[in-house]
């Protein structure tokens, strides 16, 4: 398996779905196929559902989210001493 990076895979355009993430090529969006994930669909179901998409296309989604999340995120705060974390 390679590493998988969104890069190639997912592409912004201020004249395609108003500039939102989509994945190239496609007019599917990026939101699209992570609520699919968050619902619990598996990859199989998602390429089902969008026949234009891969399994790549699925993985760099995850890759944006993953990401986006790194850079939107403010880092955690430590976790004081007397809290017990299970």
């Amino acid at each position: 398996m390679s590493l998988v990076t969104y890069h190639e895979r997912i592409h912004r355009d201020p004249a395609i779905c108003g500039g939102q993430p989509i994945i190239r090529g496609t007019r599917v969006l990026v939101r699209t196929i992570l609520s699919y994930l968050a619902q619990g669909s598996a990859a199989a179901e998602i390429l089902a559902e969008f026949p234009s998409l891969t399994e790549e296309d699925v993985r760099a989604v995850i890759a944006f989210a993953a990401a986006a999340a790194s850079e939107d995120l403010p880092a955690p705060s430590p976790v004081p001493p007397e809290v017990k974390v299970a």
